[in-house]
């Protein structure tokens, strides 16, 4: 029987009859002793009776089609779809899971286009938000001023912030949270310096207590900045690139206050140039069109293939690594997919952007909806900004990071926390009071109960689903929102307010009307700056969007 195995290996690799594998299998196995007697039931081609739940048929019925096996072994046929399928599957999960990075990539660049992009070079909206911009679901109710760190270029970074300044964040290049400055920062409104680590900093300085909790304790460290000894807060961050992102609110309604505190205040340069730092540039982004918005199509690889060439290897973990590597993005390396696996790259942000989209938009997790019975949803389910599950028992919830990433900008524990009169929170609908989309050819309604829970001020803004940024309204307002501090509002007899959204004007009430576009639907924000107890506690809600018949 010594030409047996042969006459096994040498089967065609097409699937055989049951019978040929049988004979096979039994031949390769002549002279072992079959256990058990003739009546014991034992798997045909072994000596034992095979547990089923380990063997794998020769034909399997699937999603991906019929796959086929020879005694376990896949055909050719079903290698090409199984490894297509996962190359497929890579590249969603690749788009899902690395948005964070090109969503920061996308600010980059459009901060780039409008000449912003050394870090003594500051965006500020001097006029605020309006439409024009691409801009994840970004507010049209405070000052912006923007700026882009490189952590590699300009090593250890000195960031000076006025008093008075609102919530603000630095993020890194993976929109992880680095550090708070301003209202929710240890300097609490009232000003000070930060320095900011790159992520291969070897010295002396260390990250200092930055969190709210430490506020009531001096934790800065004292360290030389030029010629002078200066208290300052440190962080490090995991990347080189960073974004600076700063909030200043409205006085009297208007924005030139903020604006001025931005360009007077404001200092960014590299510690090692503190004794001649280059001058500060601010760019007005006010009334200008450009895009921060990742791609949604093959696109999205390329932009993320820039991002891992300009980052440490240590900026993301190996299992974030393995999944791009998987697909051919990797530090170091061109990406160069061939015609196969271009096109299954193509299918897959597709799929990828379709599946984000739906979590984005409807949301299957019940955990996500503020209150009972309505459409309101949170982009921080679970309260926690890093998106962990019961503490990080159920490790990362991917699904609730994938919702916030596609809809929104900045990262900070700020607007996770539930601390009164501190940071923001916000809620969003994409559905009226039935679920539906809700469509700009319609005319809504929504109700604010009286006494709103915001130390600060409040805002509603519409948004727009394909850009996830404010809604454009053609020959219409460049401001599609909202303030209780900024506008004129008719409040009802009993305090609360109704406002209303649509493309035709209540009669009487144009001032607490947002026009929308017919054709396109639209979702809203709703961002309370300073929340108060009851907006924690749920004893104050909005009422849903309802259809004005």
């Amino acid at each position: 029987m010594k030409n047996s195995p042969k006459l096994c290996a040498n089967s065609p690799k097409l699937l055989v009859k049951a019978a040929l594998l049988t004979s096979c299998v039994v031949s390769s196995l002549s002279g072992m002793a079959v256990a058990g007697s003739a009546g014991k039931d034992v798997t045909p081609g072994f000596n034992q009776k095979i547990p089923a739940e380990i063997m794998t048929p020769n034909k399997v019925e699937t999603r991906i089609g019929e796959l086929n096996f020879y005694d376990g072994i896949p055909t050719d046929e079903t290698l090409t779809k199984v490894y297509d399928n996962l190359d497929f599957v890579r590249g969603i999960d690749v788009f899902l899971n690395f948005i964070p990075a090109t969503s920061i990539e996308g600010i980059r660049l459009g901060f780039k286009s409008l000449g912003v992009a050394d870090s003594n070079e500051v965006l500020v909206f001097d006029n605020l938000m309006d439409s024009n911009p691409l801009f994840l679901t970004g507010n049209t109710d405070t000052v912006y001023a923007g700026a882009m760190l490189d952590l590699e270029k300009d090593g250890v970074t000195v960031v000076e912030i006025p008093a008075g300044a609102g919530p603000g964040t630095v993020n890194d290049a993976f929109f992880r949270f680095v550090v708070d400055m301003g209202a929710p920062g240890p300097d609490a409104k009232k000003g000070g310096t930060y320095v900011i680590l790159p992520p291969d900093y070897k010295g002396a300085l260390k990250p200092t207590k930055n969190g709210m909790a430490d506020r009531d304790w001096e934790t800065r460290a004292t360290i030389m900045v030029g010629d002078k000894k200066q208290k300052v807060w440190i962080a490090q961050s995991k990347s080189y690139n960073n974004w600076l992102i700063l909030r200043g609110f409205l006085k009297d309604g208007k924005p030139e206050h903020a604006s001025n505190m931005w360009r007077t205040g404001l200092k960014i340069y590299p510690l090692a140039d503190a004794k001649n730092p280059k001058k500060m540039k601010f760019i007005n982004g006010s009334g200008k069109y450009f895009n921060t918005v990742h791609a949604n199509d093959y696109k999205f690889y390329e932009e993320l293939w820039h991002v891992i060439q300009k980052e440490p290897v240590s900026f993301i973990d190996p299992e974030l690594r393995g999944q791009a590597a998987a697909i051919g993005i990797e530090k170091g390396k061109p990406f160069e997919p061939d015609a196969r696996m271009k096109a299954i790259l193509k299918d897959a942000v597709a799929v990828g952007n379709a599946t984000a989209r739906s979590i984005a938009f409807k949301t299957r997790d019940k955990s996500a909806y503020m209150f009972e019975g309505k459409q309101w949803f949170t982009g921080f389910i679970g309260r926690d900004y890093r998106w962990l599950k019961d503490g990080g028992n159920g490790g990362r919830n991917m699904d609730a990071r994938t919702l916030f990433f596609y809809l929104a900008t900045v990262n900070t524990p700020a607007m996770a926390l539930q601390v009164p009169g501190v940071g923001s929170n916000y809620a969003m609908t994409t559905g009226d009071n039935k679920g539906e989309i809700l469509y700009g050819e319609k005319n809504y309604k929504v109700t604010l109960p009286a006494d709103a829970p915001a130390k600060d001020f409040w805002s509603m803004v519409a948004y727009d689903p394909q850009t996830r940024s404010e809604l454009q309204v053609p020959g219409g307002s460049a401001y599609p929102s909202k303030n209780n501090k900024r506008d004129k509002l008719i409040y009802n007899k009993d305090g609360s307010v109704t406002l209303y959204f649509g493309p035709d004007a209540p009669k009487g009430l144009e001032s607490n009307w947002t026009e929308t576009t017919p054709g396109k639907a639209w979702f809203a924000m709703l961002r309370l700056y300073g929340p108060l107890q009851p907006w924690f506690d749920k004893t104050w809600q909005p009422s849903d969007f309802e259809l004005v018949k």
